[in-house]
């Protein structure tokens, strides 16, 4: 009796051990939904990307692995998203900088006015310190699938703004919990009105504001540009943005998908970035076609709003981004701007 109960408990547990095997509980086929909120509406080359870059990955990875994004604000705006994130409620956010900054203080040094003078400056400096950021997120638990972006941001109003003196006699949008645009306000003597991005169309429909600020491109695609007159052809500042996923979902991906999700992301948003890139440059004609004036200020002018720039960040001081990293930064700048004399 004894050698048959043996041999009964070894075919048990052989026959279970094949059924674990089989058994989907071992997570080989385990779908991982990772749900993704961002500011770009429907429509808009921001999304046709994310459609392209969620239907390759469903495809690479035989369906193991499945975004699923809320476009145009639909969850709030970037403070909600980020709210989320920390709670789980989603799991993945295209964010800028002034919320990137939130995970690491660091990016925070991309919001400096008149950092940068063209783009190709932009992709040295990223190259240059994209291991120093990407260490920065996962140490705060995120993994930056890849970096985007919405342009340099310009001025654009309901009446014209050629001088400082225009600008401290308007109302003038910031968002929320910007500290650097704050205090720029604050030293050109200027009444900031703080509003979330999904508000800012409605405070230009009922005069709450009359100056907001974006790329040319971010403001047809929010239909900023259907409520100003007048856009100031100023390139102020650059603004950079991410996809991040909590690293703990990543982690989720079997490990042979997780190269597929990385390089597939980056993949679509390098070709996002040049689209956006065109975007914006055509964003300008578009807008003029449609009767907003472009105005371009003297250098005087300019020269005058870059010194009450440095004034601000001087009075700011390195309360987010380190002078080490702009140090760094500057650095970059100066060896590469060199090399092209």
């Amino acid at each position: 009796m004894i050698p048959k109960l043996r041999i009964h408990k070894k075919i048990g547990l052989i026959s279970l051990a094949f059924f674990l095997l089989l058994s989907p509980a071992n997570g080989a086929n385990k779908t991982v939904l990772i749900k993704i909120a961002t500011l770009a509406p429907e429509g808009s080359a921001w999304m046709q990307t994310f459609n392209e870059l969620k239907a390759e990955i469903l495809q690479k990875t035989d369906k193991t692995v499945q975004f699923r994004i809320y476009p145009g604000g639909v969850l709030g705006d970037e403070k909600d998203m980020l709210r989320k994130l920390h709670i789980g409620q989603i799991q993945g956010a295209v964010l800028t900088s002034s919320e990137l900054s939130a995970l690491f203080k660091e990016i925070d040094v991309f919001q400096v006015p008149f950092l940068f003078q063209t783009y190709e400056e932009v992709d040295h400096v990223l190259d240059k310190m994209d291991n120093f950021f990407r260490k920065g997120f996962a140490d705060s638990g995120y993994l930056l699938l890849g970096w985007s972006e919405a342009g340099f941001i310009r001025l654009m109003s309901t009446t014209p703004i050629m001088t400082l003196n225009d600008l401290k006699a308007v109302k003038v949008w910031t968002w929320e919990d910007a500290p650097m645009a704050l205090a720029i306000f604050e030293e050109a003597q200027v009444a900031a009105i703080p509003l979330t991005v999904p508000d800012v169309l409605i405070g230009l429909r009922t005069g709450l504001v009359d100056v907001v600020y974006a790329p040319p491109a971010g403001a047809i695609s929010l239909q900023w540009h259907t409520k100003v007159k007048y856009l100031t052809d100023v390139p102020l500042s650059y603004l950079v943005g991410g996809l991040i996923i909590k690293k703990k979902v990543f982690n989720q991906i079997p490990a042979a998908y997780q190269g597929v999700v990385m390089e597939s992301c980056q993949t679509h948003l390098e070709r996002l970035k040049t689209a956006i890139r065109s975007e914006n440059r055509d964003a300008l004609r578009v807008m003029e076609k449609h009767g907003v004036k472009i105005l371009k200020p003297s250098q005087e002018v300019v020269e005058e709003f870059k010194q009450l720039s440095d004034k601000a960040m001087l009075r700011l001081g390195t309360t987010s981004f380190s002078k080490e990293v702009l140090d760094e930064v500057s650095a970059y700048l100066e060896g590469y701007r060199n090399s092209k004399k």
